[in-house]
This record gives C-alpha cells, structure tokens and sequence, in this order.
C-alpha cells in the first residue's frame, strides 16, 4: 500500500467519530494539530474530491445530513466509509512501524 498524504489522512482521522461538513473538518484538522496543519480550501476540497472517488468517504445525502433542521442547505456533509476506516487504521500501523524503526535507531523519543 502506497503511504497516503497527511491531508487525506487528517481528513479521515476527522471524521472517524462524527459526519462532518467541509469547514467543521478544517477547523478539526487545525485544533487536532495545534495549528501545525491548517488545510486551504483548494486542498480540502482537492483531497475530498480524491476520498470520494477512492470510496474511501461519501458525501451525505439532504435526509442523513446531522443539521436537517435548520442548517445551512449548502453544506455538503461527509462520512467515512468501512474502507476508509479499514485503510486509515492500516496507515495508522504503517506509521507506527515507522516510528518504532525511528526509535530502534536513535531518531525518536522513546529511543532504546
């Protein structure tokens, strides 16, 4: 499996507990980060676009959107997929490994 961008990952971290909308999950990339990763919207919405076509989110219909009553029409909600989390959770363990190789040479904290 080809490692994934961290835009798209941050984009699945984000919506692995709730539907978000594309602003909610800006704002959840940047507080999630301290500010470290602050999405623009061209690359948000280039990256969407990408999860989409890999079936990896989907974008909610108007009867499953959280804020039926009273939202904002023109928000467009999304909500990961089985796929998506199964392939979130196997880039969270490649991560993983890559930080215990990084730790195994000195290069991370928790070094032995």
């Amino acid at each position: 499996m080809a490692p994934m961008s961290p835009q798209a990952f941050h984009i699945l971290v984000a919506l692995a507990e709730r539907d978000q909308h594309g602003y909610g999950i800006m704002r959840d990339i940047a507080e999630r980060t301290g500010g470290k990763l602050r999405l623009s919207a061209g690359t948000l919405y280039g990256s969407i676009k990408r999860l989409l076509e890999d079936g990896l989110i989907v974008e909610l219909g108007e009867r499953d959107r959280p804020d039926r009553d009273g939202g904002d029409e023109r928000r467009r909600y999304y909500r990961l997929t089985a796929l998506g989390r199964k392939t979130a959770k196997a880039e969270a363990r490649r991560m993983a490994e890559l930080v215990e190789h990084a730790r195994a040479h000195g290069l991370a904290a928790g070094a032995r």
